[in-house]
């Protein structure tokens, strides 16, 4: 008897328990249940078109061709002759074994990539025989195209989401492609679109027997949306041509706007070396170069001294302070005295010796005597050193130097500006003007990026604002509307102050360090740049070849470009940065180089090479001190 009645218990409890579970799954979850974990559903995607990718004249950068991925759902796979499907897929048994690993360790129930991007001819091989090979399949997808071998630190490139992120993600899967670096990473979310998502189900045969409750979970792909870019490729091609063989970074900004023209970096590469089932060979290149560095953005990331196109800054700064006006006149000996002690000197490469210098004269010859005297007086206006400084700071953070700028993309480094509580800290509070001295050249602790150096002659050219700089034009033909990129930032810097420097700059380019690489019709304003170059080499400080740099816009009255450039190891600013900048501002403004004056200087910068100074290095440096400019 109790026999009997422990059985008909027992047949209770588990009849009751599996209509617990059915009324679970049926009434409980009912739609909202996820089928994918269920061994009779199968799951297929549809991956959308990533959108395309254009510049501001409409040219196409980024485009998409089909790709084939062999996918695996490790808990449909079956015993199978491994060296026959090895032999298929051109891998060993070593191979398979640990894609199949890892593919089951992530979730069996769940399809991953086995194999990517097969080459058509194996596709088509492939797909007469995989019905032999249970849990196997083939997806289609599109991968990245870019028809133009130009701009690659600025589109970035995809690649395939590895297990930790899927595991964060609600809509990842390893194995799927996502953006990375550039307008892929920043723009994701409008690039990648919405894959699509079809359901079957399967008998205990693995056979697929018709949709999933008639397609009622069933969702459609939605294509990713087309951008259009700031960038004028014309542009850039050409900037990357100039700096063939040189290192440095060159970013160009409409100032009217703040539209990035161009964003060069060099050395570069071409983007579809990121692309394909080569993408890892060469992303191990590229990334473990670190001596030439290709895929380090240098106009984004890499913070050098600003050299003499800092001076204008303390011009500017002199000028709203009061300490100095446009008539103000100071003499200079060869350089400029600023201690007791015996080195306490600063060299200058002027050549006006002992006769009265101007601010015009002094931006247009780059005196270092002239911008030190001025330099010393901003600091010690106020009662303590600290103070003034930190004044002096406050003015050169309004130009959206010493922070990360807010532009649009994933890369950037904030440079540094430093302020009186920064020198009271190291220095222990024993410090004055002549003791931070070399701020007053762009050198010291100064340090700034191309796309700063840009955006600070842009606020130049505006008269004292500038737009925040940014890539991104429009979405699906759409004007962007983000208040970030179409408010304009006001410096502390008073509109008539800009003046008398902006005539000093033109004056450059007129009778200054500038005049060999006049543009005949356009007026250019710019200041050369040019710093002096320390690196440890094997243990020993040595000298190198200077930096070359240059800053500028251009026309003088109502302003279509601005521009920093920077070529290391390039010498004197006049000598390699000038001409460059000349070449890039006449390509814009007219379209072509037209003179054979221009034509002469274009053949010259694109043949020169600067590889025998990197040789130079034959070891990393492992500290650089930039000490004066000229």
């Amino acid at each position: 008897m109790q026999k009997s009645s422990l059985l008909y218990s027992l047949i209770t409890l588990v009849g009751v328990i599996f209509i617990g579970r059915l009324f679970q799954l049926q009434i409980i979850r009912g739609e909202s249940y996820d089928p994918i974990h269920n061994a009779a559903v199968k799951v297929m995607y549809d991956y959308p078109e990533r959108g395309y990718v254009y510049d501001r004249n409409g040219k196409l950068l980024v485009a998409n061709q089909l790709s084939y991925d062999v996918m695996v759902q490790p808990n449909q796979v079956k015993p199978l002759d491994t060296l026959e499907f090895c032999s298929l897929l051109k891998i060993t048994k070593e191979e398979f074994l640990k894609k199949f690993k890892k593919a089951n360790n992530y979730a069996p129930w769940l399809p991953s990539v086995f194999q990517k991007q097969l080459a058509k001819e194996d596709f088509a091989f492939l797909q007469e025989k995989l019905h032999k090979y249970h849990g196997f399949f083939i997806q289609k997808r599109t991968i990245r195209e870019y028809p133009i071998n130009a701009a690659a630190n600025v589109l970035g490139y995809i690649s395939e989401v590895n297990e930790a992120l899927a595991k964060k993600s609600d809509y990842y899967q390893p194995g799927e492609l996502i953006g990375k670096n550039g307008i892929e990473s920043q723009y994701e979310q409008f690039l990648r679109g919405r894959k699509g998502k079809k359901l079957y189900k399967r008998n205990n045969l693995n056979k697929i027997t018709g949709s999933y409750k008639n397609g009622k979970a069933d969702t459609l792909a939605i294509n990713g949306k087309d951008l259009t870019l700031t960038l004028d490729i014309e542009l850039q091609k050409y900037a990357q041509q100039l700096m063939k063989g040189k290192r440095g970074g060159i970013v160009a900004i409409e100032p009217s706007s703040g539209e990035i023209l161009a964003l060069v970096t060099a050395p570069s590469y071409n983007p579809n070396m990121l692309v394909g089932r080569k993408r890892s060979i060469n992303s191990t290149i590229l990334f473990n170069d670190k001596i030439s560095k290709p895929a380090y953005d240098r106009g984004l990331l890499a913070a050098y001294a600003p050299g003499s196109p800092f001076k204008m800054m303390n011009a500017l700064i002199g000028l709203q302070e009061g300490v100095i006006n446009a008539n103000t006149s100071f003499y200079c000996y060869n350089g400029f005295k600023y201690g007791k002690r015996k080195n306490a000197f600063m060299g200058c490469h002027c050549g006006i010796f002992g006769r009265p210098i101007s601010l015009k004269t002094g931006i247009a010859k780059s005196c270092n005597s002239y911008f030190s005297n001025t330099y010393k007086r901003i600091i010690e206006k106020e009662n303590k050193p600290t103070q003034g400084l930190n004044n002096w700071a406050k003015h050169v953070k309004s130009f959206g130097l010493g922070n990360y700028l807010g532009y649009d993309l994933p890369a950037g480094s904030p440079g540094l500006i430093p302020t009186g509580d920064y020198y009271d800290k190291r220095l222990n509070y024993r410090w004055n003007g002549s003791s931070t001295i070399s701020n007053a050249i762009g050198q010291g602790e100064v340090l700034t990026t191309p796309i700063q150096l840009a955006n600070f002659t842009a606020a130049i050219a505006n008269r004292g604002y500038f737009y925040t700089p940014h890539i991104l034009k429009e979405i699906e033909k759409k004007p962007i509307q983000d208040s970030t990129y179409t408010v304009a930032k006001t410096t502390t810097i008073n509109k008539e102050h800009f003046e008398p420097v902006i005539e000093a700059m033109h004056e450059v380019f007129k009778t200054g360090t500038g005049r060999f690489s006049q543009v005949k019709g356009i007026e250019i304003c710019g200041k050369t740049g040019t710093s002096e170059n320390f690196a440890i080499v094997n243990g020993k400080r040595e000298q190198l070849a200077d930096h070359s740099i240059l800053v500028a816009f251009a026309p003088k009255d109502n302003p279509k470009i601005a521009l920093a450039i920077f070529v290391e190891n390039g010498g004197y600013g006049s000598t390699i940065a000038a001409p460059i900048t000349s070449l890039l501002i006449e390509k814009y403004l007219k379209g072509e180089i037209t003179s054979e004056v221009s034509k002469y200087r274009e053949t010259k910068m694109i043949n020169l090479s600067l590889q025998s100074e990197y040789d130079k290095l034959i070891a990393k440096p492992t500290e650089e001190i930039a000490s004066r400019t000229k």
